[in-house]
């Protein structure tokens, strides 16, 4: 290790930074055992991080929802001009679900807390999770914030240790799932304290009064890498656009113009669509952070993230625009929008960056369903199922079929789903022929069926899109197939609307497929044929994207093989 300076040396540092990486994936871990709901245990819709005392994030958890990360940050630095670093205390535990200053909308909660080393505070331990319930009507009518539910603004939930009765009082009062919301908001404070007390563990094992030589080596580390893939590609401005379902009558359009000068990148996305007066309005924060991470990804996927990653990028939207809304539009939807910056991102960069950018997902933006109502008991519930759609293609693979991106949540597991709410699974299986067709195919979407097995309706809140604008391909593949549902009875609901599921009823939701990369005369023979024997692809569709001839060679080729397996 360095005196003069207190920087610790290359092996060193890489040691360091494995200790604060496993602090917060030991904190993830805590949060997602303790959890009550089965959005954060089972689909993963939450993230932890530790920062320095500035509110700069020196390591990220490696699960949950990667783009929220960099949020924390911001938000804390946002706390820190309200409530200085001297004002906090020992035993302090502040909370918020503010849309513009934490992650976009209100069922997300977001959680700060201080870590002391010897009197002095040294660092952050952050957290978001998205909770099961907020109040409010969760509809997509709403014209304005206060009618998604509890607004919450930054607010100590504890203060030296002890707990503010009368906010944990109004938050039960508030929301329809009391019991889960407050457990789930308990296990973001057992991840806390595990990151305070692995904090702590570090200091004393390297023997440091605080993180400064630390943070700053890994900020300077994070920086260093991303400025170097920023600098590889020339200067110049890349530009895309495009389009999505949006609401009724208010398509949204997204306007993307990438300025790369030097190591620095500028995204700006002025000319998209105006703020509306429904719930897909996308505040900036959420903005820049699912503009960051698809980038991240693209430029330097291989080094862990920091507030180092994204010093050189910076990101711009009109105020009052859609990406950028005036408080306090609704923005309960906010992901229908955000998720798609990663598509609008990659078509600018493709003609400078072809061999890494991927075709659209069809999981940009996710599909959310909500269920609603009594249980066999009476009592009230509410559920969401997470599922995936298809990834977009790349130059050197297929898309991954019912892969999230660009969130990570996961899909967890239908029983646990079926155990916590008045629901029966029929059917989860891959569609067949929603892969959009390249050199390289998009990921298949899936079906799910589900019927209310109950003796009371439910209430069913669609949040989707691409049922007009589908997941389009790139450098000349096709686009996968649109989203959809169904009633049993044929009635097809909007993908943003509120219906009822009848008991005994059942409706299938068919997720949306990944665009193909490269055109579809490019595709390997032997690809088609195994698509067809695995039922990926059926005989129609293969002739319609592939033509005749590459099919019947195809198909040639799997009836010549050798059966034993020889040459």
């Amino acid at each position: 290790m360095a005196v003069a300076d207190q920087t610790p040396d290359a092996v060193d540092l890489e040691v360091r930074w494995s200790r604060v990486a496993a602090i917060t994936d030991e904190a993830a871990t805590t949060l997602l055992r303790a959890a009550f709901s089965t959005i954060i245990r089972e689909s993963n819709d939450y993230t932890v991080v530790l920062m320095d005392p500035a509110g700069r994030t020196v390591a990220e958890s490696r699960a949950g929802i990667p783009a929220f990360a960099a949020l924390i940050g911001t938000l804390t630095a946002r706390l820190l001009e309200v409530h200085p670093a001297e004002t906090w205390h020992e035993g302090d535990v502040v909370i918020t679900n503010d849309p513009w200053i934490a992650t976009g909308h209100l069922p997300d909660i977001a959680m700060i807390s201080p870590v002391f080393y010897g009197g002095a505070l040294v660092a952050f331990a952050g957290s978001a999770a998205h909770v099961p319930d907020i109040g409010g009507t969760a509809t997509l009518g709403a014209t304005d914030l206060m009618a998604e539910g509890l607004f919450i603004p930054p607010i100590h939930l504890y203060r030296d240790g002890a707990r503010n009765e009368g906010v944990v009082a109004l938050l039960r009062a508030n929301v329809r799932l009391p019991v889960q919301v407050w457990g789930d908001l308990e296990a973001q404070m057992a991840a806390h304290e595990v990151c305070r007390r692995r904090a702590v563990e570090l200091l004393d094992d390297i023997c440091e009064p605080d993180f400064g030589p630390l943070s700053n080596a890994l900020h300077a580390m994070s920086d260093r890498s991303t400025r170097t893939a920023i600098a590889a590609i020339p200067d110049g401005v890349y530009r895309s656009s495009l389009d999505a379902d949006g609401v009724e009558g208010r398509p949204t359009h997204i306007e993307c113009a990438i300025t790369v000068e030097g190591e620095h990148i500028e995204i700006d996305y002025a000319g998209s669509s105006p703020q509306v007066g429904f719930a897909t309005n996308c505040t900036l924060n959420y903005t820049t952070a699912y503009s960051v991470y698809p980038l991240k990804l693209l430029l330097d996927p291989g080094s862990r993230t920091n507030h180092g990653s994204y010093r050189s990028i910076t990101v711009k939207a009109p105020e009052g625009s859609i990406l950028n809304p005036v408080f306090p539009a609704p923005v309960l939807a906010r992901h229908l929008t955000g998720h798609l910056l990663s598509c609008a991102i990659y078509r600018a960069l493709a003609d400078v960056l072809p061999d890494r950018v991927l075709a659209d997902s069809g999981g940009a933006p996710a599909m959310r369903v909500q269920f609603a109502g009594r249980d066999k008991s009476g009592a009230p519930f509410a559920a969401i199922l997470f599922a995936s759609a298809g990834m977009g293609a790349c130059a050197g693979h297929d898309g991954r079929s019912t892969t999230a991106f660009p969130t990570n949540s996961g899909s967890g597991s239908i029983e646990a789903l079926e155990s916590t709410a008045p629901l029966l699974f029929r059917r989860k299986e891959f569609r067949t022929d929603s892969g959009g067709a390249g050199t390289r195919r998009g990921g298949l979407g899936q079906d799910i069926e589900i019927v209310n097995p109950g003796d009371t309706p439910l209430r069913v809140a669609l949040l989707g899109d691409r049922s007009s604008h589908p997941a389009l391909g790139i450098v000349g593949g096709l686009p996968g197939a649109p989203a959809h549902a169904e009633y049993d009875d044929g009635t097809v609901p909007a993908l943003k609307s509120l219906s009822t599921l009848e008991p005994g009823s059942a409706i299938t939701i068919s997720f949306a497929g990944g665009g193909g990369y490269g055109p579809p005369s490019g595709r390997d023979r032997t690809a088609i044929a195994e698509d067809l024997r695995a039922g990926l692809i059926t005989g129609a569709a293969a002739i319609r994207d592939y033509g005749t001839e590459a099919v019947t060679a195809a198909r040639c080729s799997t009836e010549n093989e050798d059966p034993e397996g020889r040459d």
